[in-house]
């Protein structure tokens, strides 16, 4: 149904204080934001993929804060339990009885936003508790079901680099993050304003600027948006032609990928570019909107063959070639082909 222009004013004017109030903490990463944000909106989990000191945990504690919203850090060991996740049963004495029952102590994951820090350092069984957590919504204890709280989401950090003694994501868990975000260095000036704004004072304290049921609100208005029939049909396009199995894919997706885009990545695909064109003061998805969603949807949606592995080939690269190879209702890829050309000329070299 279509949005109603005041309540588009509203999410975008939320979004623009948002932004402002989040620069008294963190400098630069807006793109990281926006997805944080589109991710939020869309009522989806995500994964933030960077070294350390990059600032994710300020990032989701400083969007707590300002959303009004409960925030809970959990730091994955290779010790961790799954009750140290989702809770335990404790012995406890009745009130006014001589008896004594047990009863459910939540854990640390009935929060509203959840950092699940360096989330590949435990092992399987423990990911699988938190992973099914985020699927179903609820906690199951002692033959009973307890529902976690709306708005629930969880953003899972990696580290890139080191590698060693961790329990990689395997695929079919990495599907149920909507978003795959990657966090880069600061530039020199960034680095300089980082170092301005930390090391001579206290972080600055920041006021909500929005309530959860306000929250809850705009998620909703993202789930009843309209999408116009075109942008759906490039969204699914695009990730059947990520299929090396897909007669019509192109012959580097059969090249270069074991396996592409699962149907979930369409699904956040649709999601994503309703929630980024709210954010940015419209009611119409437009080509820009997917484009700039198809990078976090996919880049741990498709799994890169031997062959461009061997070949430094990174995810990116071909997400890049894939909006070049198919059309697009707006024909706005143009732009960025110009942008990206010599990228695109080096990739097209390696095979």
């Amino acid at each position: 149904m279509p949005v109603a222009e005041e309540k588009v004013k509203k999410i975008a004017n939320a979004y623009q204080n948002i932004l402002a109030s989040l620069k008294k903490r963190i400098v630069g990463m807006e793109d990281v934001v926006e997805q944080v944000m589109v991710c939020l909106l869309s009522s989806s989990h995500a994964l933030l993929v960077g070294v350390p000191g990059l600032a994710k945990t300020l990032l989701i504690r400083s969007l707590a804060d300002l959303m009004d919203l409960k925030f809970s850090r959990i730091q994955f060991t290779p010790d961790l339990m799954p009750s140290d996740i989702t809770g335990t049963e404790i012995l406890m004495q009745e009130e006014n009885s001589p008896n004594r029952s047990f009863q459910f102590l939540p854990g640390p994951i009935f929060a509203n936003l959840v950092l699940a820090d360096e989330i590949n350092r435990t092992p399987p069984k423990t990911q699988s508790a938190l992973l099914e957590a985020m699927e179903e919504n609820t906690v199951s204890s002692l033959g009973q079901r307890f529902s976690l709280s709306r708005p629930f989401l969880v953003f899972a950090t990696q580290n890139p680099i080191e590698q060693e003694g961790t329990y990689p994501l395997p695929a079919a868990q990495l599907d149920r993050f909507m978003f795959n975000i990657l966090l880069d260095y600061p530039n020199k000036e960034q680095e300089r304003s980082i170092m301005r704004l930390t090391v001579s004072s206290e972080p600055e304290k920041i006021e909500p600027v929005l309530s959860k049921e306000e929250i809850l609100e705009f998620m909703e208005l993202v789930r009843n948006m309209d999408m116009p029939v075109e942008m759906m049909r490039y969204c699914i396009e695009l990730c059947r032609m990520s299929r090396p199995g897909d007669a019509k894919s192109p012959a580097f997706i059969k090249d270069f990928l074991a396996w592409g885009a699962s149907p979930r990545a369409a699904q956040g695909m649709i999601l994503g570019s309703k929630a980024r064109a709210l954010l940015h003061g419209r009611q119409e998805v437009t080509t820009e909107d997917i484009v700039s969603v198809a990078y976090p949807v996919m880049r741990h949606r498709i799994i890169l063959n031997y062959r461009s592995q061997a070949d430094g080939i990174t995810p990116d690269e071909i997400i890049y070639r894939l909006l070049a190879s198919v059309p697009s209702p707006g024909g706005l890829f143009h732009v960025q082909k110009q942008k990206y050309s010599e990228k695109l000329y080096l990739f097209a070299n390696r095979q």
